[in-house]
Order: structure tokens, then sequence, then C-alpha cells
């Protein structure tokens, strides 16, 4: 299986193929052109740049963005994760190690917890927070202020956000799947940073099988060059892409054998659907979160699954691609 799960060799990876830049950035043209504007006035005004939240599907470039904003305004970056905050001592250290204008990135903000956020909602609006000296009846509140910061929130579970939290930041931007044009331009540019060898044609067959997102097809770039150097001459092209993606299980949709699994289960087991999310996630031995977040995004942008009411539901799509007799009965809800 090939995951979209950030891994530690992403970070390897990601470190030397991230653009820099937004004029290196590849892709959300709509969402580059906004921030373009943000970032000039906020430039022209002297200010830190307003918190901004990105949300969607993992593997999409969204702490590659926060990088790129703390580049284009040309101060540094903090990172951090929901997860890592446990208390909140511990964000409000972070804070007090930040300067003037600097960047603080949280991935998988939607987890961190209430008491954590309680003390982000000062710290957003006011540039402040307000910590607790002393216990019992002796104990007094003091206020600490903060630099201008700017917050970038990642998550991909923007529901589970909290209304308060999500109020609070200025930019609410989503982060949409890459086209193959796309992931093949970035496909040549990583390339062209590891000295791999790839054609036109090999770019865009990885890009075609990437599910539309770069991380992804920056980790099947590695796989297939180690197929190309050891199998074949080391150039990358349509034939080598190919027999590489098949031996790693991915078709030519960009499925992977949880996808197909899960498409399988809900056509063969569960009659075409609907199934409720929990009962396939127990049926395929699956996290219900994994599967709502990582696998069920790409399959409803590509129409091989549906979401109604009363759960998920194969479509005709999804039986032509398994090659499998379509009722129409599948698809009554």
């Amino acid at each position: 299986m090939i995951e979209t799960s950030f891994t530690e060799e992403d970070v390897k990876i990601e470190s030397s193929l991230r653009p820099q830049f937004l004029k290196d950035y590849v892709g959300q043209e709509k969402l580059k052109e906004n921030l373009r504007v943000y970032i000039e006035a906020a430039k022209e005004r002297g200010e830190s740049l307003d918190h901004a939240l990105f949300y969607g599907p993992p593997g999409l470039g969204k702490t590659t963005l926060a990088g790129v904003i703390a580049n284009e305004m040309g101060v540094n970056i903090r990172i951090t994760s929901g997860p890592a905050i446990e208390k909140p001592g511990d964000l409000a250290a972070v804070l007090n190690s930040l300067q003037e204008g600097d960047v603080l990135f949280i991935d998988e903000i939607h987890r961190l917890s209430r008491q954590v956020e309680e003390v982000l909602y000062p710290a957003m609006e006011d540039y402040a927070i307000d910590i607790m000296i002393g216990k019992g009846s002796g104990a007094k509140s003091i206020r600490l202020e903060l630099p201008h910061f700017t917050l970038i929130g990642a998550t991909t579970r923007a529901g589970l956000l909290t209304a308060p939290l999500r109020d609070r930041f200025g930019m609410v931007s989503r982060l949409e799947f890459y086209t193959t044009k796309e992931l093949t331009d970035i496909i040549n540019h990583s390339a062209k940073k590891l000295s791999v060898s790839i054609d036109a044609e090999g770019a865009k067959e990885l890009a075609r099988r990437s599910r539309g997102t770069p991380r992804l097809a920056n980790r099947m770039l590695k796989r297939v060059r180690d197929f190309a150097q050891v199998k074949f001459d080391g150039v990358i092209t349509r034939e080598v892409a190919e027999h590489a993606l098949d031996l790693l299980e991915v078709d030519r949709l960009g499925l992977d054998q949880t996808d197909r699994n899960m498409l399988l289960a809900i056509m063969q087991n569960f009659g075409g659907g609907p199934v409720g999310l929990e009962t396939l996630a127990a049926s395929l031995g699956e996290d219900a979160g994994t599967i709502e977040d990582v696998y069920e995004p790409y399959l409803l942008q590509n129409g091989l699954l549906m979401r109604t009411p009363r759960g998920r539901v194969a479509t005709e799509a999804a039986y032509r691609h398994f090659s499998i007799p379509f009722e129409p009965k599948a698809l009554e809800t």
C-alpha cells in the first residue's frame, strides 16, 4: 500500500523538494493568487499576516504553504502539532519563544485540547496570554504580552474544529486535489532535484496514478526510480512506470489495495450499499476516521463512491472499473 500519511522518509524528501516561494509552488492557483494579495498588503502595512487555516486531505501541501508564507514574509517559522501541545503551559512556552511577525504552524490543529484552545483565543485576538501564578487563595493571573505573530493551522478534519477557534482565523481555505498536468510538472521538477532520468510519458503515467496528491507523487517517483535503476536502464519511461506501479499494486486510477478492498466490500458484501461508515470500517479492519479522511475524498472526487443519508454507495463507475455487472438497484437509497 502507498501511504498518503506523513512518514519520516517524507521529512528527508520534502525538505529538498519543497518549493520555497509562491512562484515555485505548483497548483492551488486561486489560493496562491489570494495569498499574493494578502502577503503584499501585510508587507506594505508593516504588519504580520492574518491567521490562516488550511484544510483538506493529507499530502496536498498544507505544511509546504506555511513555509512558503514564512519565506514570502521574510520571517521565521515554528512548526508543531496539536497532539504535541498537551497542556496550556506547553502552548505558552511555544508562543513566548516567537519573535515579531513569526509564523506558528500547528498541524492537526483539530486535536488541540479544550484547555489549550482557551489559551489560544486571547493569543490570536489580543496577542496576549493569561498565566496563573501560585495555587489556592494566593493564586493570581498575570497577562503576558506576545509579539504579533501569524498562526497557520492545518487539518484534515475541519468539521472537528470548534466554532470559536475556526471563527478566529481570518483566512480559511480548502486545498484541492491536483490535476494530472500539475502533478506532471511537480514530478519533472522533483526528478531534476533527485537527478532522476524520466521521459514525458513516464512522468504522466506517474502523475495519473498519484491520487491527485504531490506527496504521493514524490514518494512513488522514488520507488519507481529504484525499479528503473535495478531492472531497467535507469530511465523512467511509461513501460517502467507501469511495471513498477503494478508491482506496488497501484492501478491505473491510482487506487491501492485498501481502496480496492473498500469498494469491493461495498459491492460484494453489502450489495453495492448503502452501508454505514462504522460497519464498513469494521469489515475492513480500518479506523473509520482513516477511511473518511484518507480514502474517501479521492474516491468521491473520481465518482467511484457516493455518500447518502443511509451510508456509502458504490457507483456505476466503480462497477465498470472492476468489470462487475452493474445493477441499478444498487444505487437505491
